[in-house]
């Protein structure tokens, strides 16, 4: 086996209708940042949670250690150090931080605090992590939660750590620090099973990459003797040219006037939004660039300031004024904001243009199953029927649902709030066309976007926040890494 430490062997996993994991076999080493690339609905998640024991596989062996199982337990799982720091945090938020490290352990309890403080600020002091351990979870930026998740997993001596899209919500500083985190991790024999979408991450910090697609297994690659477009060949089963569609749409009428908004985060924004342009808007995390979205889409209170479209100022005092005035918002947030997890993908679709979708004031179910199947066919939402809930599906097409939702409404302006955020390549393309398609018709998009490729590949314009004020805004020709994060970083 040599320097083997986890080996999982023919692992299939079925549900009704659908074959998760197809007979995948895969090793990882010891020391390694092993990368787990793939689509949405590739399987790398149902293979994680049985590796974790959060799942039962139906058929094939996990060997740790040298020793073999049919089945892995969560119990199991810890005990031969494996531990899995997932998107949606596993914190309590009304515990300290160390309280959460220390959760589980002997130290935990009333009599310990001291103990539990100076443990988890020994520990902060060795990977040079700046967080008081007596601070609430709950008062934590996003980026914070993120490292007391890694801590909670080292403070239990992981020899497996497996890291799901764990730089979705850091800034680039902070993503400098997990990197560093990691590369002391691979000093101390600790292998990574990192999972991500953003593949010049992949080529910064792993060893080697194993590509699914489909539920299957593909292939393992050394990270040094491959490339992106190999990668993403190998991950959707064919090449993808112009990851960002050209086009040249933009008008020079004004669809959308905000002049000196304030509101929680933000102090006299003002900007304008032309026919058919993709406007960016870039700042690092706490800028307040969702604050402004929601702002203007009336889900958070205006403070003060005037929203006009169309040169017409317009008061919007909720989603449902702005949704009537033709603005749309598809949230940052899909899971908690964008759609009902328990609801159907049909009745998701519906619940934002159901007035459209009545006869004599009664609900057509035959409007509301054609809007549900055309939006499915239009986007390819990979489902088994419009009649599943929205939770049963990947994150991609989850995202596709909520995009859907807002396109209902036919609004002629739609902001998008990180429109890629944890989905794969192939979706991404996707979501890219379906933007231009919908500039070249001749909407307008506000897009948000923390991922500085896509800023630049997407935005006709790129207006820069920081502290909740405009320090900038950037015209095409002048696009660059560097301008966007000087403005963004007040220099």
């Amino acid at each position: 086996m040599g320097n083997v430490v986890l080996q999982m062997k023919h692992i299939t996993k079925r549900y009704p209708g659908v074959v998760a994991l197809n007979d995948v076999s895969v090793d990882f080493e010891k020391g390694q940042v092993h990368a787990l690339l793939g689509e949405n609905g590739a399987g790398k998640s149902t293979l994680i949670k049985v590796l974790s024991g959060a799942v039962e596989n139906d058929e094939g062996q996990i060997c740790i250690d040298g020793k073999e199982y049919e089945k892995m337990t969560p119990l199991l799982s810890r005990t031969h150090g494996v531990e899995v720091i997932y998107q949606e945090y596993n914190l309590i938020g009304s515990l300290t931080v160390a309280e959460n490290i220390c959760l589980g352990s002997k130290m935990h309890g009333f009599s310990n605090k001291k103990e539990m403080v100076a443990t988890t600020q020994a520990l902060f002091d060795q990977y040079q992590i700046a967080i008081n351990p007596k601070s609430y979870v709950r008062d934590l930026s996003p980026a914070q939660q993120q490292l007391v998740e890694i801590s909670k997993a080292i403070s239990k001596d992981a020899k497996i750590i497996v890291m799901d899209e764990p730089t979705a919500q850091l800034t680039m500083s902070e993503v400098q620090k997990l990197y560093e985190i990691i590369g002391n991790l691979k000093k101390k024999d600790v292998t990574i099973i990192y999972i991500s979408h953003r593949l010049e991450e992949l080529f910064e910090i792993t060893d080697c990459v194993t590509i699914m697609r489909d539920g299957c297994y593909v292939t393992t690659v050394k990270t040094s003797e491959t490339n992106r477009d190999k990668l993403i060949a190998l991950m959707v089963g064919r090449e993808l040219t112009n990851t960002y569609p050209e086009r040249n749409c933009m008008k020079d009428e004004v669809v959308l006037e905000v002049k000196d908004i304030s509101g929680y985060r933000n102090d006299k924004v003002s900007f304008q939004l032309h026919k058919g342009e993709i406007l960016g808007l870039s700042g690092l995390v706490g800028a307040g660039r969702t604050e402004l979205a929601r702002v203007i889409f009336g889900a958070d209170k205006k403070l003060g300031g005037s929203v006009s479209i169309y040169g017409k100022e317009t008061n919007i005092k909720s989603p449902q004024d702005a949704i009537k005035a033709g603005i749309g918002l598809i949230p940052e947030d899909r899971k908690e904001q964008g759609c009902f997890l328990n609801m159907t993908i049909e009745w998701n679709i519906a619940i934002s243009n159901i007035r459209n979708l009545t006869v004599n004031r009664l609900v057509s179910k035959k409007k509301i199953q054609e809007s549900a199947e055309n939006f499915q066919k239009k986007l390819n939402i990979k489902t088994p029927s419009i009649k599943q809930r929205v939770g049963n599906l990947s994150g991609g097409n989850q995202q596709k649902v909520v995009l859907a939702k807002v396109l209902a409404t036919n609004s002629d302006i739609i902001i998008f709030d990180e429109p890629t955020r944890g989905i794969d390549i192939g979706a991404r393309h996707e979501i890219y066309t379906l933007m231009t398609e919908l500039v070249e018709s001749g909407k307008s998009i506000v897009m948000i976007s923390s991922d500085m490729e896509e800023l630049l590949g997407m935005s006709d314009r790129i207006i820069v926040l920081s502290e909740g004020r405009i320090t900038g805004e950037v015209q095409k020709e002048e696009f660059s890494q560097e301008t966007v994060l000087s403005l963004a970083s007040n220099e």
